[in-house]
Order: structure tokens, then sequence, then C-alpha cells
């Protein structure tokens, strides 16, 4: 039986955090957004965004998960700062890498209502009142996504974009908001959910700092 390799293809606010501690409590390695001290046994990937050592290896061998063997999981992908704007789930090239690579990968999407993601985005520390606006970003340039329709239009058409690419290919997606979604994602990754919530819950709008 071949090794089971998952990649997530989500925008952020969109329930990466409660996927990455499901498929923990399943049993799988999961990388999420930036290798944390003891996730690795190697040394020159500790406290790096995954983004950053994905791309690094595409363009070194190739190969976008070549240091990447200890996880089963990648998940959450992106990274965006003052120095760096990673996005790999939306660049075909890295993805059709991935999968000529690591054949029989399962891609999976995680989504949520873009209007809701929106306003999370927004209320999420500066990731949409600043970030995001301030970068170069793969279907928002810089100087838009300032607001919840821009952020919402964004996430819609990179839903649309994973859609077409992997029609009839190795692909599922999901509703966050799915009361099935624990049992859509386990039959489609051959295993059991023993543990499915939510996690890393935003605070109300009134609560949060600019």
């Amino acid at each position: 039986m071949s090794r089971l390799r998952v990649v997530n293809l989500a925008l952020p606010k969109t329930g990466t955090t409660t996927l990455t501690d499901a498929l923990r409590q399943a049993g799988l390695t999961v990388a999420d957004w930036k290798i944390r001290p003891g996730q690795s046994s190697r040394s020159d990937i500790p406290r790096q965004h995954l983004g950053k050592v994905i791309y690094e290896d595409y363009f070194a061998s190739g190969d976008p998960l070549a240091r990447l063997d200890e996880f089963d999981v990648i998940n959450e992908m992106s990274a965006v700062r003052q120095d760096r704007s990673l996005w790999p789930q939306t660049d075909w090239g890295l993805i059709s890498a991935i999968a000529a690579h690591h054949p029989g990968v399962r891609f999976i999407l995680t989504t949520r209502d873009p209007a809701k993601a929106a306003n999370s985005m927004m209320r999420w520390n500066n990731l949409g009142k600043r970030r995001l606006p301030q970068a170069d970003i793969p279907g928002l340039p810089r100087g838009f996504g300032s607001t919840e329709a821009e952020l919402a239009r964004w996430m819609a058409g990179h839903y649309a974009f994973c859609r077409r690419v992997f029609a009839g290919g190795n692909f599922m997606e999901y509703d966050i908001e799915d009361a099935d979604a624990p049992e859509k994602i386990g039959s489609y990754l051959g295993l059991d959910l023993p543990w499915w919530g939510q996690s890393n819950m935003g605070k109300p709008q009134a609560q949060e700092a600019d």
C-alpha cells in the first residue's frame, strides 16, 4: 500500500487549523504554515515558513516536497509579511510538480463561505487590513484586498481555479461548516477521524486590535 500524502490548497481563515488538529489526532504528521522546533530531524528547515521551503526546493530540484518527507500532510502553505508573499496553492506549475514527483498525492481544498472568510481575515491581527493589501498575491495584486468584498471575490476565484484545474482529477473539497465534512474527508483519505471541532477561532471584532 502506498504512503498517504495530502496537500491542502486552502487559503487562510478557512478552517485549516481544524484540519491540522483532526489529521494529527488521526495519526498523521502535519506541516502547517511553519516548521516548528522539534517537528523535523533536519537542521535546515525548522522555524522556516512552509511556503519558503517548498519554493526553495521547487526551484532547486523540481520537487517542492524534497525536504518535507517527514510529513504526511502539507497544510496552510501561504506566508505573507513585509519581505515575502508566498502562495504555492495558487501556482499550477508548483502544484503539478508535486503531483509528478509524488504519484498518488491527494489534494484537498478546505473551503468556507467567501464572505465569512473575508470578514474573519479583516479581524485576524493585521492580515486583511494591512498585510494582504500591501502584498503582491496571485489574483489579488498590491493595492487590492482592503475590503471584505475584494477579499471574498479573490477567494471565490481561487475556488474556481482549483475546481477547473482538478476537474476529474485526484481532488476533493469540503465546506468547513458542512456537518458531514469529517466523514467526507475520512472517506477520501481512507481513514477515521477521531476528533472534529473548531480550532483557532477568530476574536469578535470588538475585541480585536488593529
